[in-house]
């Protein structure tokens, strides 16, 4: 893009108009560099379809085909699934590429048992800096919670469910948590999956996910923390239930 502009400037010199064409370059070339930082970057993609479960657990990721199939280059994919690795999500094999890096039960138990400290933290941190306008909005989210567990539509709770994962993150106002955090959180994903995929234990849930809400809207940071705790210490106990 710079190479276009950069060679345009001569042109326009030698007509002695140089203002006219760069008057309204300036607004295009904006547009189209926020065009392409809203995009989503391959490592975003990648990482994407290994939460969703697109690629199972010690699936081999192979750069050639995720270079054909996310439509970038080997280097691009290469970097991508370095960062991913440093995630934890990725696993590289000496002379043998990448992998999806399966997650035991007790790795997730341990992953779950960090995120109960941090994710408490981020909640009683929401409550206290909440504003008028962000309490109503977490209120109709809890409202949105609600009515899809009522009408069985789990995919939409589940959606809904990372949503308030990452407004909580946000409302905390805490950098190095929501970092911790997000690459937690997408290490166990498939795990939780199984669970959220259960009627019983999305009713049991949205409740839990009710009271962290109503204890951030009160601005009671202490009872948002707690409210946390227990209901990560019911995603633990459901996984060993799971498991058993």
């Amino acid at each position: 893009m710079s190479t276009v502009l950069g060679e345009a400037a001569p042109a326009a010199a030698a007509e002695a108009v140089p203002e006219t064409p760069a008057a309204p370059a300036a607004p295009a070339a904006d547009a189209r560099t926020a065009a392409v930082a809203a995009e989503p970057s391959v490592t975003d993609v990648i990482r994407d379809a290994i939460v969703r479960g697109e690629y199972a657990p010690n699936q081999r990721l192979i750069e050639a085909d995720l270079s054909s199939t996310f439509g970038a280059s080997r280097a691009t994919v290469r970097t991508a699934l370095l960062e991913l690795a440093g995630e934890g999500l990725v696993e590289r094999l000496p002379n043998r590429g990448s992998r999806v890096r399966a997650i035991s039960l007790d790795e997730a138990i341990e992953i779950l048992e960090v995120r109960m400290r941090v994710e408490g933290l981020c909640a009683a941190k929401a409550a206290a800096n909440v504003t008028d306008d962000e309490v109503a909005e977490l209120r109709r989210l809890r409202d949105d919670m609600t009515e899809s567990v009522a009408e069985g539509d789990l995919v939409e709770y589940s959606r809904l469910n990372r949503h308030l994962d990452v407004r909580i993150r946000d409302l905390s106002r805490h950098a190095t948590a929501s970092e911790v955090l997000g690459r937690l959180h997408a290490q166990i994903v498939r795990h939780q999956f199984k669970l959220s995929s259960r009627p019983q234990r999305a009713k049991v849930s949205v409740l839990q996910h009710a009271a962290i809400i109503d204890a951030i809207t009160a601005r009671d940071p202490e009872a948002a923390e707690q409210a946390v705790h227990r209901h990560l210490q019911s995603v633990i106990d459901a996984l060993r239930e799971l498991a058993s």
